[in-house]
């Protein structure tokens, strides 16, 4: 299967290194998730490794999630009070949960994780399914900057060592918004490919998607910390409500 139709490679790839340095410090998407959980129950999509979800679940917060990876969800239930926490290993579109859950949330633009709009599009109205009267979903997403394509198709060296050199190669499919990155790693062993797509979309496309699944969108920050959304923002918080 290519990484456009297998929801569980980038876990299978990347799953032993996911928690290692360069990810973003998870507390402030926790703490403006716990505002809005309002008791709970919550469900992350793609949980991976639960990096927002322990600390949700350590607030007395019932924490469920989906994962299309099981090598992710292992390191999961390695931490403490991970064994505790419900997961769905599935495709974070078909949402295969039950139940009416309070909060819903997608955090660190994995929405476009989903490499197909209608598949965007059905994770939406598969939240919808499983959200309760008033509940939220919440989505976390950088803003796309076609002023950036041209410098990322450019390679990119990311580490050189005397034993090893890893670079990283981006290419663009303007019309289908969408990019395939592939990063490589030279060494003694050979040669090592780490691919990883995504289908990326704007604030407004995102919102035509909510409106469609019958959700609307209530509140829009540029960070974590509720700071306005402001045209030139690279990234944007969207919580969405059910009717």
């Amino acid at each position: 299967m290519s990484v456009f139709d297998d929801p569980g490679l980038f876990g299978r790839l990347w799953a032993a290194d996911y928690d290692g340095p360069g990810n973003p410090d998870p507390m402030p998407a926790v703490d403006f998730l716990a505002d809005l959980a309002d008791g709970g129950p919550v469900l992350e999509l793609a949980i991976g490794t639960g990096r927002v979800a322990l600390p949700l679940a350590e607030r007395g917060l019932a924490v469920h999630g989906v994962e299309a990876s099981e090598e992710m969800v292992a390191h999961l239930r390695a931490k403490p009070g991970g064994e505790r926490i419900p997961v769905a290993i599935a495709d974070m579109a078909d949402v295969p949960v039950s139940g009416e859950f309070r909060l819903a949330y997608l955090v660190f633009n994995t929405l476009f994780n989903l490499v197909d709009a209608d598949r965007q599009a059905d994770c939406f109205r598969n939240v919808a399914r499983v959200l309760s009267p008033g509940g939220a979903f919440v989505i976390e997403t950088f803003v796309p900057d076609p002023r950036s394509f041209d410098a990322d198709e450019r390679v990119q060296v990311r580490e050189v060592t005397e034993d090893s050199a890893t670079i990283r190669l981006h290419k663009y499919d303007r019309p289908a918004q969408r990019f395939i990155r592939q990063t490589i790693t030279f060494d003694g062993a050979g040669v090592h490919l780490k691919p990883f797509a995504m289908r990326y979309a704007w604030p407004h496309q995102i919102d035509e998607m909510a409106q469609q699944a019958g959700l609307r969108l209530t509140e829009r920050y540029a960070d974590w910390h509720r700071r306005p959304f402001q045209a030139d923002s690279p990234a944007h918080i969207s919580v969405y409500r059910a009717e």
